[in-house]
């Protein structure tokens, strides 16, 4: 481990590197104000610093988010010196691509014409088709899309070329039954095989464009040290104008049934037989529109039109291509803009020329403002229903909106008025883009300090994003026999995941009703292939993977209520429901069709979904749950235990009833509050009822108690409750420090008297508490004096003056019973505003204790930062599933900059943007003096208490370390189609790290049975497993594992670090502190664990380690199993 706490987070280093620090500040990397001049700091404003100013204050809400936004754009602009070196590549492109010989013209299905080493980069489904081909040079290569605009963006710089093919390789009807695609790939084949044996070119291969499989493109990248500077995407197209569109129109047919119903060739394996499998239409049934099969001939024809529109509406207006830049890099933050389907760049380029067509946008804006405005269209406006167009003609000829939305989900037209551009956008996707761009508002609007990192820095993979996940990469053609997609295979020329996706999301919506507040959709871009290799297939286009975003309110909800039985509905309802549906009457006498789902426990609700999903596609679609991979409750076996969490926290709101009707007490009590995780439901290991087997224990018949036995395993680990109670004001309590703690005293004595006698509940009294057992759970009652931690601030001067000044003692009995009770309350309350909550804080407090850091971070600590990923989710919603909850508290562990911010967390929304501002700032001017890990509470505004004790700077940047090297390794395992493997491996501790490590026996590690790789079989532990009463209190606390670390901490502390995983840890890890071993002067006080040596004729001490690994074992004696050093660290 580093000695310093190094910059966490990529944008940590970046912001901190480029702030002025002061040379030789106290802590290094920290950020220090900039001193100034007096000359400097009264110095009148230029005439350019203040027009700076009158722009940002009307084009931006703050010169932070100004200069912010300036610096992103400065790095995904490509500099002009890249420019200069991709032009020439593009000339040279250009005449290359015009020198390509020509052919003899040859049937379509003749390819014998292609030399060994090109394949043709379509699946020629059916093989037979009409027409014929010859190569000839292109008529014109053009550059179009976003380079030539200056657009584009970093880090993949692509380029479009159009290639336009001569009239003479085309015929009137190559626009039906693929002909022209055919055409179009040959071309490229012919232009593949002869630009690959040019040494400009370091590569030459294939990809389709923007995911669709008619439509490949060619690929070209510099050959040298330039090889990453560009990728050259060659695009053939028709000559303008040569298809009418009128043959184009969205209700129109290009490909013939009775064409495309023929036999594959056999092995294909690419869409088969339709008509043996039941595809055929009837026989004078008139044939189904292909409307994206007509877009994408329209696409092909409208590149050139479209770059023109752009340039015009862009031209020299630097804001749009800003707000353009802005928009295409939230689009790839969200990955919204890959694939078949996505959101592109060239959608918002286009969605911006609207936008200004329509005087919602105008050319002097900033590209915040254009950002701003583009995300507010999109939050509030449906292309789904009300769709939009470019198209400023009123000609009659042009056919409607309304013929688009009955063939698109997703309308939005180009100027000719023929093309649709989301032709590929579900419908799902663009829910999914409204969503975010509603997130995106709200988190513009709330004007937070860090809404630039969190709208444009954070990425959102969808496993971090959506609650549950799950994908199917097989059974998908049979879906769509089941379904009877056959028109839409058509139209799709057989891509049948997107025909079967069609059906499958709107299926799902319905079945999912009120549990579901958004399902998406990802389909991984297909990668690019070599020249020399056949396509990739439908089924190698990778997996469909859905992500679901769920309502917390309805998710676990175990019934799906239906209409009443007599209802015309009830019939589509048990259609839709099959098996599942059956009449059940309810307690108002209705008699309804309904569907219950099997759940009993908390963790099972919350996969209701699953059980939806799996019974929805087996049921239509003949998908079975074999081939779906469900990803929503692989961490849950981690983290149930809820039930048992509500018992203990109903059988605490009993004894708080008891405590305030007690009678017989000198003061009433005036508050009871808990002060124990299990009471804000975040204890990782809940406790269940104690039932002690007497026999296993020795009996202290005065006391009631029971005593381990020597001579049997260590008994079970039993943590009482604690219970702060809070006694009414009164002017009789004494005015001394020593005085109240005897007071306390006798009251702690006066209500364990008084439980005894009024409710029968075994009660033992001590000077500082009171342990209640009451029905088998054990609560620890400390009687509370709201005015004490003030007197021990109290300090008398010698000449009678009384100063308040806080003290250890002080601060740790305000601590307990003023904020431990207050944060308790309020973590109890969040998780019934947020019922994962629980699961989220007691999977991370898991993690980070496997990790044997539990000691340096406490339960508060952790607590307050899963709280912060609920109550400031922002760029996501809050979770509603343990599972992205922790990749979640991951993340922000591993990305938050800890050195130059506080963790804000505000509890009841008491804090207002201007007071948390007034935090930041005072947390820098107070930086030096506070922990390295601050954690702010409406409660707690300076001084971070529940981080004060820990973590160390070492700590923290190994917690950090942690985190960001397990996060991509989960989700991975996560998103993995093949099942995630053993998620345990994510809970193991590196070892290697250790200098030495300690083994004990299980025997004496009373928490075995909670290890991460939990024992098969344990040692008895003294308990009964049935329940019933218990007349005797238990054994409290008793942990020899943590005894033992006290002992080594407090005899080995100055010269190691013990590291413990309390949860039935085998293994203590221990790090030798470097300082430790530099030889010391000698000192008599100063010889334990120390040898003395001669160095340079002076006699110094340094650490005897061999001794030291022996004191290990003494002092473990009977606990230990062995001590194994590990490495040479404390050599002198």
């Amino acid at each position: 481990m580093e000695l310093a706490l190094e910059g966490t987070g990529k944008e940590g280093k970046k912001e901190s590197s480029k702030k002025h620090t002061l040379s030789g500040s106290p802590v290094e990397g920290l950020l220090q104000p900039v001193k100034l001049s007096q000359a400097e700091l009264y110095k009148e404003p230029t005439n350019e610093e203040l027009n700076r100013l009158r722009e940002t204050e009307s084009l931006f809400h703050s010169s932070l988010l100004r200069l912010q936004v300036e610096e992103l754009l400065k790095e995904v602009r490509l500099p002009e010196k890249k420019k200069e070196r991709i032009d020439a590549f593009l000339r040279e492109v250009n005449q290359r691509v015009l020198r390509v010989p020509s052919t003899p013209k040859r049937e379509l299905t003749d390819q014998t014409w292609l030399p060994a080493g090109v394949r043709v980069p379509l699946h020629q489904v059916p093989y037979t088709v009409k027409g014929c081909f010859c190569f000839l040079p292109p008529s014109q290569v053009t550059v179009v899309g976003s380079y030539l605009l200056g657009t584009c963006v970093r880090p993949d710089i692509n380029v479009d070329m159009a290639v336009t093919m001569p009239r003479e390789i085309l015929q009137d009807k190559d626009g039906l039954n693929q002909r022209y695609f055919r055409k179009r790939a040959l071309y490229l084949a012919h232009l593949a095989h002869h630009l690959s044996q040019d040494p400009l070119f370091g590569s030459v291969h294939f990809s389709y464009t923007n995911g669709c499989h008619l439509k490949p493109s060619l690929l070209l990248r510099p050959r040298g040290k330039d090889e990453r500077l560009v990728t050259v995407r060659l695009h053939p197209c028709p000559p303008p104008d040569f298809f009418r569109p009128c043959r184009l129109l969205p209700s129109k047919n290009n490909v013939r049934s009775a064409w495309y119903r023929g036999q594959s060739p056999p092995g294909d394996g690419c869409c088969g037989d339709f008509s043996s499998h039941g595809f055929s239409s009837p026989s004078g049934s008139p044939e189904p529109p292909t409307p994206h099969y007509n877009t994408w001939v329209l696409q092909d024809m409208t590149l050139e039109s479209h770059v023109q529109l752009l340039s015009t509406v862009l031209g020299s207006a630097f804001g749009l291509k800003d707000g353009v830049a802005l928009l295409k890099v939230w689009l790839r933050q969200r990955e919204l803009d890959k694939g078949l389907g996505g959101f592109s760049g060239f959608l918002v380029s286009m969605l911006v020329a609207f936008l200004v067509s329509t005087r919602k946008i105008h050319t002097t804006m900033s590209g915040y403002q254009v950002l701003r405005s583009a995300l507010q269209f999109l939050a509030t406006t449906d292309l789904t229903v009300n769709g939009i167009s470019l198209c400023l003609s009123s000609d009659p000829s042009l056919p409607a909106l309304a013929d688009f939305h009955q063939a698109f989900p997703v309308v939005f037209l180009d100027s000719s008025g023929y093309l649709n551009l989301c032709a590929d956008v579900t419908a799902s996707t663009y829910h999914q883009v409204q969503h975010e761009a509603r997130l995106s508002m709200a988190l513009l609007d709330s004007r937070t300090d860090d809404g630039f990192q969190l709208l444009l820095m954070t990425p959102k993979p969808m496993i971090r994003a959506f609650d549950h996940v799950f994908n199917t990469s097989f059974c998908l053609f049979a879906a769509c026999h089941r379904l009877k997609l056959w028109p839409e295979l058509q139209d799709l020329g057989g891509d049948y995941v997107s025909a079967a996706l069609g059906a499958l999301t709107p299926l799902l919506e319905q079945g999912l009703g009120s549990r579901l507040h958004l399902l998406a959709h990802s389909r991984p871009p297909v990668s690019e292939w070599d020249i020399s290799q056949d396509p990739p297939k439908h089924r190698d286009s990778g997996t469909l993977t859905l992500g679901l975003l769920l309502r917390p309110e309805g998710l676990t909800s175990v019934l799906e209520l239906g209409p009443e039985a007599n209802q015309p509905e009830a019939a589509d309802f048990r259609q839709f429901w099959g098996s599942r549906s059956e009449l059940r009457r309810f307690q108002d006498g209705a008699i309804r069709e309904a569907v219950v789902w099997e759940a009993a426990s908390m963790a099972q609700k919350r996969l209701i979904p699953h059980q939806v999903v799996t019974h929805l596609l087996a049921l239509h679609a003949n998908i079975p749950d074999t081939c779906v991979h469900y990803v929503g409750g692989l961490l849950d076996t981690s983290s149930t235990g809820e039930e048992a969490l509500a018992a203990a926290v109903r059988c605490y709101d009993d004894l708080s009833r008891l405590l305030w009707g007690l009678e017989g007490l000198p003061l009433t009590v005036s508050a009871v509050q808990g002060a124990h995780p299990v009471l804000r439901y975040t204890e990782v290991f809940p406790p269940t009822p104690v039932r002690p087997a007497y026999s296993f224990y020795e009996h202290l018949r005065d006391r009631a108690s029971l005593l381990p036995r020597p001579d049997k395993p260590c008994p079970a680990y039993v943590e009482p409750m604690t219970v702060v109670c809070h006694l009414e004001g009164s002017g009789q309590w004494p005015q001394d420090a020593e005085a109240i703690r005897r007071v306390r005293a006798a009251f702690q004595l006066r209500l364990a008297e008084l439980l005894m006698q009024q409710h029968g509940l075994r009660c033992r009294a001590t000077a500082t508490h009171t342990d209640v057992l009451k029905d088998g759970f054990v609560f620890r009652i400390r009687v509370a004096y709201q005015r004490e931690p003030q007197i021990l601030r109290e300090m008398r001067s010698p000449e009678g003056m009384i100063s308040l000044r806080d003290t250890p003692a002080s601060i740790h009995l305000e601590r307990d019973t003023r904020h431990l009770p207050l944060l308790t309350s309020a973590l109890h309350g969040l998780q019934q505003q947020h019922p994962a909550f629980s699961g989220v804080a007691r999977l991370a407090k898991r993690w980070v204790r496997a990790q044997l850091l539990g000691e340096g971070l406490s339960d508060e600590s952790l607590d307050l930062v899963v709280a912060a990923l609920f109550l400031h989710p922002e760029p996501f919603t809050p979770p509603s599933s343990p599972q992205v909850g922790f990749l979640r508290f991951l993340f922000l562990i591993s990305t938050f900059d800890w050195r130059n911010n506080p963790l804000i967390v505000n509890l009841n929304n008491e804090l207002t943007v201007e007071e948390q501002a007034e935090i930041r700032s005072g947390f820098l001017a107070a930086r030096t003096q506070l922990p390295v890990m601050v954690i702010v509470t409406p409660q707690d505004r300076k001084n971070s208490v529940w981080t004060q004790d820990g973590p160390s700077p070492q700590i923290l940047q190994q917690l950090v370390v942690l985190a960001a090297e397990a996060l991509p390794v989960l989700e991975k395992q996560l998103m993995d189609p093949q099942g995630p493997g053993d998620i345990r491996v994510m809970f193991r501790p590196p070892l290697d790290m250790y200098d030495v490590l300690i083994r004990l026996s299980p025997r004496h590690i009373p928490r075995h049975r909670q290890a991460v790789d939990s024992p098969a079989a344990s040692f008895c532990r003294g308990l009964l497993s049935e329940p019933g009463p218990c007349s005797l209190m238990p054994v409290l606390g008793y942990d020899p594992p943590q005894l033992y670390l006290a002992q080594l901490r407090e005899a080995f502390g100055d010269l190691a670090l013990f590291f413990y995983d309390q949860h039935g840890g085998e293994v203590i890890g221990v790090l030798w502190k470097p300082t430790s071993f530099q030889p010391q002067p000698f000192k008599a006080s100063n010889t334990k664990g120390r040898m003395v040596m001669s160095r340079g004729g002076e006699l110094v001490m340094v650490p005897n380690v061999e001794a030291i690994l022996e004191d290990f074992a003494i002092l473990g004696e009977g606990l230990v199993q062995a001590v194994e050093a590990r490495s040479e660290r404390w050599t002198v």
